[in-house]
């Protein structure tokens, strides 16, 4: 029993700071239960980020198992603790003391567009948990350790500099970006027409929505959607994430660079193509006269996400198959053996 009480302890102290982050997340839930609903500009990316530090939890385990925890030095371990308490001390004065009214205000007072003035305070929010993690890992496990987790830390970080850019810059005003829309565009267009409709893609540029890229689709019953794509919708925030999660993971594999380089060019080549299936799915959605805002929202950015986040998994699991096919048959012409007499193999 006394085994089990420590088995358990051990891991507790493991996952402590993932376990921590729960508690702010489930805050967020009971204050913004329908952010939790969106992937776009919403809060379902937290579940993400929590599925992934479990997962590099569970891949380097032996790893921050050799840390020290019980040695810590009083004053670390004040810090540690400080460090702990700050996610939950964040929400809580951004919530209830005024720090997001005071997000929203600065936002305002440097002609942030009033559109997005409001979603400042959430851009902002995944920039400083990102910070407060990577300071949490570095105080608890130790700073080497921040490579442990560094998938997760920077796809956390990743969406909040997403999420800031296309507020400081909306309507597709980041041209950086804003490039990669009409090959997007034309992809889902030559998709659409091989499933019988006609699409027509015309630019428009005006001050309010810059040069956003508008594609119209037609069928042949009168059904029509026209809609502008931006940069977030044209694959390069799925592609941002994708290349942090992708070259991460291949860093610390042993992979040879040549399979890496093919791996990398395979799953962006299938990400790009993913999320022009999801532009294809929100015209189909309008067409018929389906919700597209809730799928444009919620459900289009969970292809990409899911693609990005099991290719890692699809890529190991190959892998393993692959060596223990060439390791069994490997095992059985080892033991086929020649005949003395014949020389013929029995």
């Amino acid at each position: 029993m006394q085994r089990i009480a420590q088995t358990i302890v051990s891991v507790l102290k493991k996952v402590l700071p993932i376990l921590i982050f729960i508690i702010p997340f489930t805050m967020l839930y009971f204050l913004y239960p329908s952010s939790y609903e969106a992937t776009w500009k919403g809060r379902t990316f937290y579940l993400f980020f929590l599925w992934l530090v479990f997962l590099e939890v569970i891949l380097n385990w032996e790893k921050i198992q050799s840390n020290k925890l019980h040695k810590l030095k009083s004053v670390r371990t004040v810090a540690v603790i400080i460090a702990l308490s700050l996610p939950i001390v964040y929400v809580v004065a951004a919530n209830y003391y005024g720090l997001n009214t005071a997000i929203v205000d600065l936002a305002k007072s440097n002609d942030i567009s009033p559109n997005v003035v409001d979603l400042m305070p959430l851009s902002m929010e995944y920039l400083v948990l990102t910070v407060l993690f990577g300071l949490i890992v570095a105080l608890y496990y130790g700073v080497s350790d921040l490579r442990n987790f560094s998938i997760s830390t920077l796809f956390l970080g990743t969406i909040g500099m997403i999420y800031t850019i296309d507020n400081l810059y909306p309507w597709g005003r980041f041209t950086p970006f804003q490039i990669f829309v009409p090959t997007t565009t034309m992809l889902a267009a030559g998709v659409l027409n091989l499933m019988g409709f006609s699409t027509t893609i015309s630019p428009w540029y005006d001050a309010t929505h810059s040069s956003l890229t508008y594609l119209t689709v037609n069928g042949s019953q009168g059904a029509t959607a026209s809609f502008p794509i931006a940069w977030p919708c044209s694959g390069v925030d799925s592609l941002l994430i994708y290349t942090v999660t992708i070259l991460l993971f291949l860093k610390g594999s042993s992979i040879s660079w040549k399979q890496r380089i093919g791996y990398f060019a395979f799953g962006a080549g299938v990400t790009y193509f993913v999320n022009a299936l999801r532009i294809v799915t929100i015209f189909l959605i309008a067409m018929n006269g389906g919700d597209w805002s809730r799928f444009h929202d919620y459900y289009g950015p969970l292809y990409s996400i899911s693609w990005i986040i099991s290719y890692p998994l699809i890529i190991m699991g190959t892998r393993t198959l692959w060596s223990r096919m060439v390791g069994s048959r490997f095992r059985m012409k080892s033991n086929v053996k020649p005949s003395l007499e014949t020389g013929i193999p029995q």
